[in-house]
């Protein structure tokens, strides 16, 4: 039986904040805003959770932009993925994985172009078996649902089991482990640990997906 291991993308494969930093830089230059702006639409990113709609209508109002909301968001849903990028060292464990036998999964939440163009974009659509987008799919994380979906498409189901990989507690570990899976949480030294997050706890905490991996090989 080939093992299954589900990954988060932002935060995850993707070094979503890096992309969205450059992103930033660039909306802020084209729009004329200044080093302040710019803080604030950071930092807005970073207490925002849930589809984006939202965060470009105070991003509007905020600063008295004339374009709508949505023509924002589509906007910024083409630039994204020309931004994103990935670790070599952790598109090297990830054939590795694939390499031992190992089936590979994305489960997502966002929107599925700017989603599918990360997946494309960065390589990984030909690391893995398959994917799952939330607004492609209609559910997001952590129903445990997505996860059952993705698995799926990778041809097993979760009842014999899996791993989930991903930076957020409650999204990817409390979401995987009620979908039955073992749960690795993705934790850079660099940021401070949730001290509100009261859910289940993950089986491992690594510092990169490569180390991820390295707990996947040895433990199974």
């Amino acid at each position: 039986m080939r093992p299954l291991a589900l990954f988060d993308l932002d935060g995850t494969l993707v070094d979503r904040k890096a992309a969205f930093d450059a992103w930033a830089g660039e909306f802020a230059a084209d729009h004329h805003l200044d080093e302040a702006a710019l803080t604030f639409m950071v930092m807005a990113d970073a207490h925002h959770s849930g589809p984006m709609d939202g965060y470009f209508t105070t991003i509007r109002e905020t600063f008295g932009l004339a374009e709508a909301p949505d023509a924002l968001w589509r906007q910024y849903r083409r630039r994204m993925p020309e931004l994103a990028a990935c670790r070599a060292d952790d598109l090297d464990a990830l054939r590795r994985l694939r390499g031992a036998g190992w089936r590979i999964g994305i489960v997502t939440n966002g929107m599925a172009d700017n989603q599918l163009g990360k997946i494309r974009n960065t390589g990984l659509s030909d690391l893995v078996d398959a994917w799952g987008i939330s607004g492609e799919l209609g559910v997001r994380k952590p129903d445990p649902q997505i996860f059952r979906r993705v698995a799926e498409r990778c041809g097993t189901d979760l009842d014999r089991g899996g791993w989930m990989i991903g930076d957020n507690l409650v999204h990817d570990v409390a979401g995987g482990h009620a979908a039955g899976l073992r749960t690795i949480w993705l934790h850079p030294r660099r940021h401070p640990a949730p001290w509100s997050f009261t859910g289940p706890a993950p089986d491992f905490t690594v510092g990169s997906v490569a180390d991820a991996v390295a707990v996947l090989l040895r433990d199974h």
